[in-house]
C-alpha cells in the first residue's frame, strides 16, 4: 500500500496558496485493508474513506470507462493492480494531475508542473470529454487563476466546443450548474468563468438568458460599451472590486436579463426590462434550484436599480417603496448588498469605472431618517392598531421629505 497526497493540495503548495483541504489515494490497497484499519467508507459510487483521526478524504487508486451519456455513465475500477499514473491519468487537468509522496517528490507524468510555471490550463487526455462537469470546472479554474495570468489552452477550449456541439453539456444537471457557478461567483474573476463558458458554447445551454444579452445594443449615452453582455459582465467586475458576497455578485449577474427579452423594434431602448427581468430571474432560480438568498436580493436589484440611479429625483413615497422592497428596515445587511449590486451596475460601463455613487450615500440617510421613525409614540397616543402602520409610513415619507429639502 503507497499514499500520495494528490489534486488541489499538491497544486497549490507549488503556486505557494495556502492549502485548505488536502486529498489523498491509495496505490496497491483493497478495500477490506482501508476498514481494517479504521477508515470509514463514505463513498458512493466509489470507495473514498474518511481517516480515522484526521477526517480527510482517501480514495483507492481507480480507472473509469464510459458506458453512457453525462457524468453517471461510468464504470470505476478500483483494483488493488490500478497505478497511479492511471489514477492521475483520468482527473481534468494536468495542475490537477500531480502527485507527491511522503518523502516530498512529486510525481507528475502529465506535465503538470511545467503547464503551472507557462499559466496554462490543459487537459490530461482525450479522457476529457467523458465528463461534461468539466467543462464548468475549466472555467471555473480559469476565472480563479486570470490574475496570476492563466489562461485556457487552445487545444482545450477546442474540445470544450466539440463537447458541447456533440450535446454533452445537455446533460449537466441544474445542482451541479450551480454549483460550480456560485464557487465562480467567489472567485477573484467570476466574469472569466462566463466568458469561457461562452466562447465554447455552453454559456447557451446552462444559461440561455444572459447569452441572450450578447448583441443586444443599449443607448450610448447611458452605455458607452452598447452591448449589454459586455456591460453585464463589467458590472460584475465592478461588484468584484467593492465587495465579496457571491449574493451580490449573482444580482448583478441578472439584472438586466429583461432586456434580453425586449422587442427588437424598441432597441437600443428597453422599456419595461425590469418587470421581464424579474419574471426572468424566478424562472432561472426555479430551473437551477438557486437559494432564495440569491433570489431575493436579485429581484428588488433587478426591479429597481434604474430608479437608484436617479434617487433624488423620486418622490418620496416612491424612495419608502425602494427601501421597503429591498427589505431596509429589517435586514440592513441585505440592503448594503443591494446598494453594491446598484453601484457596480453605475459603474460598469465603458469609461464610467471610476465614478462616484453618491447615490448610495443618499440613501442610506434616507434609511436613516426612515429608521427613526417607530410604532411607540402612536401606541403612547392610544392609536388603535390596525392604523399604526400606515402611521409609520406617513411619518417615514416626510422625514424623508425633509431630507430632500434639506438637501435642496
Amino acid at each position: 500500500m503507497q499514499i500520495y497526497l494528490v489534486g488541489g493540495a499538491v497544486r497549490d503548495r507549488q503556486l505557494r496558496i495556502p492549502v485548505k483541504e488536502r486529498d489523498w489515494v491509495v496505490v496497491g490497497a483493497k478495500e477490506n485493508e482501508l476498514e481494517d484499519l479504521g477508515y470509514r467508507r463514505v463513498g458512493r459510487s466509489f470507495p473514498v474513506y474518511l481517516h480515522p483521526e484526521t477526517g480527510e478524504e482517501y480514495a483507492l487508486a481507480r480507472t473509469e470507462t464510459k458506458t453512457g451519456p453525462g457524468y453517471h455513465g461510468f464504470d470505476v475500477d478500483t483494483n488493488a493492480n490500478v497505478t497511479l499514473e492511471e489514477d492521475l491519468g483520468r482527473r481534468d487537468l494536468t495542475i490537477n494531475a500531480m502527485a507527491e509522496d511522503t518523502n516530498g517528490h512529486i510525481v507528475d507524468p502529465y506535465g503538470g508542473h511545467k503547464d503551472l510555471q507557462n499559466g496554462l490550463l490543459r487537459h490530461v487526455s482525450d479522457a476529457f470529454r467523458e465528463d461534461p462537469v468539466r467543462i464548468l470546472r475549466v472555467a471555473r479554474f480559469a476565472a480563479r487563476f486570470a490574475n496570476r495570468g492563466f489562461r485556457v489552452a487552445d487545444e482545450t477550449i477546442g474540445l470544450m466546443c466539440e463537447m458541447v456541439a456533440a450535446g454533452e453539456a445537455d446533460a449537466l444537471i441544474p445542482e451541479r450548474v450551480w454549483r460550480e457557478t456560485e464557487s465562480a461567483l467567489a472567485e477573484s474573476h467570476p466574469e472569466v468563468f462566463f466568458e469561457i463558458m461562452r466562447e465554447v458554447g455552453a454559456l447557451a445551454v446552462v444559461y440561455p438568458e444572459i447569452e441572450a444579452l450578447f448583441g443586444v445594443p443599449q443607448p450610448a449615452r447611458w452605455h458607452p460599451e452598447i452591448d449589454t453582455g459586455i456591460h453585464v459582465l463589467m458590472a460584475l467586475r465592478q461588484a468584484v472590486l467593492l465587495s465579496a458576497s457571491a449574493e451580490a455578485r449573482f444580482a448583478v449577474l441578472v439584472h438586466d436579463l429583461g432586456k434580453g427579452a425586449t422587442p427588437q423594434a424598441e432597441w437600443p431602448n428597453h422599456h419595461g426590462h425590469e418587470e421581464l427581468g424579474v419574471k426572468l430571474i424566478v424562472s432561472l432560480c426555479e430551473r437551477l434550484g438557486i437559494p432564495n438568498r440569491y433570489r431575493d436580493l436579485a429581484i428588488p436589484v433587478a426591479r429597481y436599480h434604474g430608479q437608484c440611479h436617479r434617487i433624488r429625483e423620486l418622490r418620496p413615497k416612491t424612495v419608502l417603496g425602494i427601501l421597503e422592497s429591498a427589505d431596509a428596515f429589517r435586514r440592513p445587511e441585505r440592503f448594503s448588498e443591494f446598494m453594491i449590486a446598484c453601484e457596480s451596475d453605475a459603474r460598469g460601463r465603458l469609461g464610467l469605472e471610476d465614478q462616484p455613487y453618491d447615490q448610495a450615500v443618499w440613501l442610506k440617510n434616507a434609511l436613516d431618517v426612515a429608521s427613526k421613525v417607530t410604532a411607540a409614540p402612536f401606541i403612547q397616543e392610544g392609536m388603535e392598531a390596525n392604523k399604526i402602520g400606515d402611521a409609520i409610513r406617513r411619518a417615514r415619507i416626510n422625514a424623508i421629505r425633509k431630507l430632500k429639502e434639506c438637501e435642496g
